[in-house]
């Protein structure tokens, strides 16, 4: 039976290892759809699709982070099937974080081999405390403008933005209300990787990623903002992922 939270850009059923992708708030699963022609081909791409978007549109989106978190390592406890590394993009960053503390909770992470994040504070530090979900639409609109990653077309038509816009507000809300609560670091290498001109999150914020593991810590700044990994340092991004994806191979 289909997984209705993951989807595989392509389906590789002899993947040595398996990348774990978690889109960030307002964002779907195909954000991931062309990693995999960038990547050892011993590696099968697999990105989460939340509720409210996508093939999931007429689900209703988690608006806290524990049901969420909850809900997603019990979907992704059946597919860990072979060695895996978790990568998440802004939100999906603390996502991933909760859903790996989880599956270690649990006893079920066993396959696991690293935890990647990108642009968003550690969770030790929470949230931004950005209120983006309690804007107008209009207001939401130039804000989603502003950070990028959404194409203008889909910004441009209110017909879009109707169906987008519930998924948006709950992904910012799930941001907004995050609290962290002390438990043992993970015990997972943790890379991070930041864009330069991120207005979110800063250099040194990142680097307190550190706090949350016991094993091999990496901190990388690449050129651009909140959504380097979609702008000039994609190539490179993309290979320092494939550089460390081929040493749990």
């Amino acid at each position: 039976m289909r997984n209705p939270w993951l989807l595989r850009f392509p389906p590789r059923p002899g993947a040595r290892l398996r990348l774990l992708c978690l889109p960030g708030a307002g964002s779907a699963a195909a954000m991931y759809r062309s990693w995999a022609g960038e990547l050892p081909d011993d590696v099968e791409v697999c990105a989460v699709q939340l509720p409210g978007r996508a093939g999931r549109l007429r689900e209703t989106p988690f608006t806290a982070m524990d049901p969420l978190a909850d809900a997603l390592a019990e979907a992704v406890v059946a597919e860990l099937d072979r060695p895996t590394v978790v990568f998440g993009h802004s939100l999906g960053s603390l996502v991933g974080y909760e859903m790996a503390c989880r599956l270690r909770d649990a006893g079920a992470d066993g396959q696991l081999r690293e935890l990647m994040v990108a642009a968003h504070r550690p969770p030790r530090l929470g949230s931004a405390g950005l209120a983006y979900h309690r804007l107008p639409t209009e207001q939401l609109m130039t804000v989603m403008a502003g950070l990028g990653g959404t194409p203008a077309g889909v910004l441009a038509r209110p017909d879009l933005v109707r169906l987008a816009e519930p998924a948006m507000r709950a992904d910012f809300e799930v941001d907004y209300t995050y609290r962290h609560r002390e438990r043992e670091p993970l015990s997972l290498p943790v890379s991070v990787f930041g864009g330069t001109g991120d207005a979110t999150v800063c250099e040194a914020e990142l680097a307190q990623w550190r706090t949350h593991t016991t094993a091999e810590f990496t901190l990388r700044m690449l050129p651009g903002d909140h959504f380097f990994h979609e702008g000039p340092s994609r190539a490179e991004l993309l290979s320092l992922i494939g550089a460390r994806l081929l040493r749990h191979v």
